[in-house]
């Protein structure tokens, strides 16, 4: 009872935080360890509950996804491979040095920093839609990805201040930053339950589908405020937010407030 009560506070947590520019990744990692969330499969668990948002996505956008869009499909291909040749490269590194709450909370700091710096005041936008996005923009955004794999920096926040970087409106980097989570996030989700096949048992089935769940209800709610936030909003407030919860890690952490597993 208490994994299935844990799966579905961490569920909530994925859906909530994925889209928005705080890192779902650093946010699970983080309150699963203050929840002593710790069963066989863990980081496993973490990435394959995004699938539940990335189903969120294709179900709100389903008429773009389910019509004939090459222009669109087009540009998720080409803005999925630098990140997926990337986090080939680089997976087991990441997870033996990264996936920790003090690295974590260092990464949650830099990119509110960062989104400090280039969302401030009023940007020119050189591309107002995703209709409008030619490959080269979508490489950017791909591009900009690939620094997502860092557990902390947040892919959302990456994709879309990346994609504004380059001459995206903020709704259009926004919506873009959702599409660009269904491959993204589907071939994640596959490649590390196939990996990790191994670790997968019977009796935590009720455990994976209940993190599923909710991760797809709440972030089905994310994506329809936030679609609408954007249009009137910059991301000040998430990265005071990021900058905020990265600090009090790092204090807990130096006064011993809080056991986190790895300093």
């Amino acid at each position: 009872m208490r994994d299935l009560l844990n799966a579905f506070i961490l569920g909530i947590v994925e859906g909530l935080t994925e889209f928005l520019p705080i890192s779902s990744t650093g946010h699970l990692i983080l309150a699963g360890d203050l929840l002593e969330f710790a069963p066989p499969g863990r980081d496993v668990f973490y990435v394959a509950i995004q699938t539940g948002a990335m189903l969120a996505v294709v179900w709100e956008y389903r008429a773009r996804f389910f019509r004939v869009d090459l222009q669109l499909w087009r540009n998720l291909a080409v803005a999925f491979v630098p990140a997926a040749v990337l986090g080939l490269a680089a997976a087991g590194f990441i997870k033996q040095y990264l996936f920790k709450p003090v690295p974590v909370a260092l990464a949650f700091i830099i990119g509110g920093v960062v989104i400090l710096l280039v969302d401030r005041g009023q940007r020119t936008s050189r591309v107002e839609s995703t209709q409008a996005m030619s490959a080269l923009d979508a490489l950017k955004v791909g591009l900009a990805q690939c620094f997502a794999l860092i557990p902390g920096t947040s892919r959302s926040g990456a994709t879309i201040i990346g994609g504004m970087l380059f001459g995206l409106s903020r709704p259009a980097a926004t919506e873009f930053s959702f599409f660009l989570a269904v491959p993204t996030l589907i071939a994640a989700g596959a490649y590390d339950s196939w990996k990790n096949r191994g670790l997968f048992y019977a009796d935590e089935m009720g455990m994976w589908a209940v993190g599923l769940v909710m991760s797809f209800i709440s972030a089905f709610l994310v994506i329809r405020w936030l679609i609408r936030y954007v249009a009137s909003h910059d991301f000040r407030w998430f990265a005071w937010y990021r900058i905020a919860f990265g600090v009090v890690v790092l204090l807990t952490a130096y006064f011993g407030w809080v056991e986190w597993t790895v300093d």
